[in-house]
């Protein structure tokens, strides 16, 4: 069935939009090479800063991932890496749903723990402070 002429037109999504603009540059051999070469730069950056972030409180893992969403643009080896991410991730929430409470608040507890542990340890052979410095500066200020 044809669509009514008079029907207004929608507009396209952002997602039309970048997959519109992405043929249009790799229609272009010279694009399609420069294309492929800033993808793999830029998601090369992002990675390679979370995978310094991911020892330290914070998203190095989440950074990690959007690293392998740039990459995934162009690289079918990146789509694949990041579908197996999805599906362990999804896996590992399903599992931790499944769990008791006390089972939660330990798991929680030990990430907690590791979260510390790293903090502590960074904060002692980076800067040299110890955790003992840092409760006589909050009990004498």
């Amino acid at each position: 069935m044809a669509k009514d002429p008079t029907e207004p037109a929608t507009k396209p999504g952002f997602s039309d939009r970048a997959r519109l603009t992405l043929q249009v540059i790799r229609a272009n051999p010279t694009g399609a090479i420069a294309l492929k070469i800033l993808v793999a730069v830029l998601g090369g950056l992002v990675v390679a800063v979370g995978i310094v972030l991911i020892p330290l409180p914070g998203p190095g893992w989440a950074i990690v991932i959007l690293g392998l969403i740039i990459w995934a643009v162009e690289f079918v080896w990146a789509r694949h890496l990041l579908h197996f991410t999805r599906n362990k991730l999804r896996g590992w929430t399903s599992w931790i749903a499944r769990q008791s409470w006390p089972v939660r608040l330990l798991i929680g507890a030990a990430g907690l723990v590791f979260v510390t542990a790293v903090l502590v340890a960074t904060l002692r052979f980076s800067f040299g402070v110890t955790v003992a410095d840092i409760w006589q500066y909050i009990t004498t200020h």
